[in-house]
């Protein structure tokens, strides 16, 4: 018999987490603002944002490393993420999906080393929302 998982624990990825709000915006201004330097330091965390061109490594401030795996223009990326302290890279996404006439905006990562790193995820793709809807309200 196999012991109880926890929330967010998959059989086969570890932990994972996603996040996912509507926006009353088009696909085409979601995916502009997501993947301009504004919207890539918001949600990437990150001052300095790096070039997402698909097979690209980078490396943040905070000793982050990472690699673009995909980049489908106004649909979605994907890409790894490592800080120094996880034993593996996981897999970050991010979605953009038309909706009836409005977005939705999708966050996902799994392969999370633990309960603790998808509880800090949980609380920055919620921050991100956040900051998205006000951007948007905003212009």
């Amino acid at each position: 018999m196999s012991a109880k998982r926890r929330v967010g624990e998959t059989r086969d990825t570890g932990f994972q987490v996603g996040a996912r709000r509507t926006f009353d915006v088009s696909p085409e201004r979601a995916w502009h603002l997501l993947t301009s330097p504004a919207g890539i330091s918001l949600w990437l965390d990150t001052r300095t944002p790096p070039d997402l061109t698909p097979g690209q490594t980078f490396e943040l401030e905070d000793r982050i490393r990472g690699e673009t795996r995909v980049f489908e223009p106004g649909s979605h990326l994907r890409l790894t993420w490592h800080p120094p302290s996880w034993p593996r890279p996981s897999t970050f996404q991010l979605r953009v999906i038309a909706r009836d006439g409005r977005t939705q905006v999708a966050l996902h990562q799994e392969h999370l080393p633990g309960p603790a790193e998808r509880a800090a995820r949980k609380a920055h793709f919620a921050h991100v929302l956040d900051e998205l809807g006000s951007l948007f309200a905003s212009g």
